[in-house]
């Protein structure tokens, strides 16, 4: 078969893109998304409602890179609230290991006194 004959400088009849040969790869020249009917009302993000494909694909983009930032985030927090809850024991345990310190200290002069006196 051969191929139609085509007067010259006529473009091609355009037809409709799919998911996976989409008519263009420029995000701003797609069609925006709407939501469809089986989708429950306000389940869909203003974003996608409001805004063009490009700006949809890209907050929800964002979003999802920005999940594991939330997530470390809120987990230093978590170990930053424990650490605030540790540190009065902390500081009880090291004051009482400087008393015994001292106190071992005090007991040691006081024998070195004593021998020296004894002497």
């Amino acid at each position: 078969m051969t191929a139609p004959h085509r007067e010259a400088g006529t473009k091609p009849p355009k037809r409709p893109g799919t998911i996976d040969l989409p008519r263009t790869h420029d995000p701003k020249k797609q069609a925006s998304m709407s939501p469809s009917a089986s989708e429950p009302v306000g389940s869909a993000t203003p974003d996608v409602t409001t805004t063009g494909a490009a700006t949809s694909r890209q907050n929800r983009t964002r979003e999802m890179q920005l999940i594991p930032e939330a997530l470390a985030r809120a987990h230093m927090d978590e170990l930053m609230r424990e650490a605030e809850m540790e540190r009065p024991a902390q500081r009880l345990a090291a004051a009482r290991r400087m008393q015994r310190r001292a106190e071992r200290a005090s007991r040691k002069a006081r024998r070195a006194l004593a021998m020296a006196v004894m002497q």
